[in-house]
């Protein structure tokens, strides 16, 4: 953490009413037990702090999918009353072409919780007293509609939410590093898609009074856990009461296929004792200049022997 992220933010602050001021942010989360590290100790030091950036390829651009709200929540930890294994999640974003970090930057994170579910669309949720979500679909469809049969049914591009929850989602603006850490839970999974959390970096706006307005999105991805951490988790509740078949990493119609570059998440965390906690960091490379709003970036992994392609539906 950096010597400006000292000072707590209130928990339930919504874009047009917080009030922005000076860079400040909230305490670091601290994890309990000892960890592993599923990258090198050179890696992990270089994602980790600002000293000897290297210049980063561009993070793959993948789809939005149905379940986005724009920016509902502004806070760090998105948790909420959701139980789950705790997740540490500290993203570092620079620009791909001069490595130097962006600041100020609005970055969104949403995703499903132990169960499946999303805030927000519980009605299409599994257990949420509708069909389990099929997930989204692969890239190019104009507007990142899910497949016919998937949540609402027919398509339909963008689902509108059917709650007022906003569990699990969340937008903060990195520091003067380009990080940016928020307090979460270990995702579960849902139909069709293996475990993943989505992510949005929106640029060239602005913070005032009422929020972060204007700007575009110049990064739309997912993170992803390797198939090693979600084995653990299975057998912790409420992960262990998922009755959901769980689709692989490599089984995923959307992970492209190409580690960290496509949002593989360095993870640390006690292999005997996951329950205690997970860290999770990655560095973001963009093109500050393009806008990626994940109707059309990306798109599935191509199918093979070795790695195949699930349905997305």
């Amino acid at each position: 953490m950096t010597g400006d992220e000292q000072t707590s933010a209130p928990a339930d602050l919504t874009r047009r009413k917080v009030l922005v001021a000076g860079g400040a942010t909230v305490a670091a989360v601290g994890v309990a037990g000892t960890l592993t590290v599923n990258a090198s100790a050179d890696e992990a030091n270089s994602e980790a702090t600002g000293d000897g950036d290297a210049c980063y390829t561009l993070t793959s651009e993948l789809v939005e999918g149905p379940y986005y709200i724009d920016a509902d929540k502004l806070r760090r930890d998105v948790t909420e009353d959701q139980e789950g294994i705790p997740l540490t999640l500290t993203l570092k974003v620079i620009d791909s072409e001069t490595c130097k970090p962006v600041r100020n930057a609005a970055v969104d994170i949403w995703h499903c919780n132990a169960v499946g579910i999303y805030s927000g669309y519980e009605a299409m949720g599994s257990g949420g007293g509708g069909p389990a979500p099929t997930g989204e679909p692969p890239t190019g469809t104009p507007t990142g509609e899910p497949p016919t049969g998937g949540p609402g049914g027919g398509g339909g591009g963008h689902q509108e939410p059917t709650d007022d929850d906003r569990f699990l989602r969340g937008t903060w603006h990195t520091d003067r590093h380009g990080h940016v850490t928020f307090k979460t839970v270990f995702p579960g999974w849902y139909q069709g898609r293996c475990v993943h959390i989505h992510v949005k970096v929106h640029v060239d706006g602005e913070w005032t009074d009422a929020g972060y307005e204007g700007g575009h999105a110049c990064h739309t991805g997912q993170l992803f856990f390797d198939e090693k951490s979600v084995l653990l988790t299975e057998s912790v509740e409420p992960y262990a009461g998922n009755t959901t078949t769980r689709t692989t990493l490599d089984e995923d119609s959307i992970y492209p296929d190409n580690g960290h570059e496509g949002g593989l998440l360095y993870l640390k965390y006690d292999k005997k004792h996951i329950a205690r906690g997970v860290r999770a960091h990655l560095t973001l490379g963009v093109d500050a200049s393009a806008t990626n709003d994940g109707t059309g970036g990306g798109g599935p992994r191509p199918t093979s022997s070795a790695s195949p392609s699930a349905s997305a539906s």
